[in-house]
């Protein structure tokens, strides 16, 4: 079992950038894949970015491709999801996410979906201001 505590969020203004931080604890980190979810108010939970065990593969939502950047670091059991060129549209509750996956390899519609995964963080708020 693991525990998921996202960290980072806040408030930052149109164009700028910030990183967000999930701490996992419990043991055999680098055997699950991880991933970053956001829900907007009135929106459903949409997926933003999963990251393989080794962290080689990595998989993002076509509104964050090219902006975001999803990363592991194994020895510290943290997944991190660093965010430049911030819209005001990405405003949300950004949630880690997490699945015991010793497998190296994942079908993209599995990795994108919210029901693969069954560990997930309370969740953080990120406002972008315009």
């Amino acid at each position: 079992q693991v525990q998921l505590v996202e960290s980072g969020g806040g408030l930052v203004q149109a164009g700028g950038s910030q990183r967000l931080s999930c701490a996992a604890s419990g043991r055999a980190f680098s055997n699950y894949f991880m991933a970053w979810f956001r829900q907007a108010p009135g929106k459903e939970r949409e997926f933003v970015a999963a990251i393989s065990r080794s962290g080689g593969g990595t998989y993002y939502a076509d509104s964050v491709k090219g902006r975001f950047t999803i990363s592991r670091d194994n020895a510290q059991n943290t997944v991190y999801l660093e965010m430049n060129s911030l819209k005001p549209e990405d405003t949300a509750v950004y949630y880690c996410a997490a699945k015991l996956w010793p497998a190296p390899a994942l079908g993209a519609d599995q990795a994108m979906g919210a029901q693969f995964y069954n560990y997930w963080g309370k969740g953080i708020q990120v406002n972008v201001s315009s």
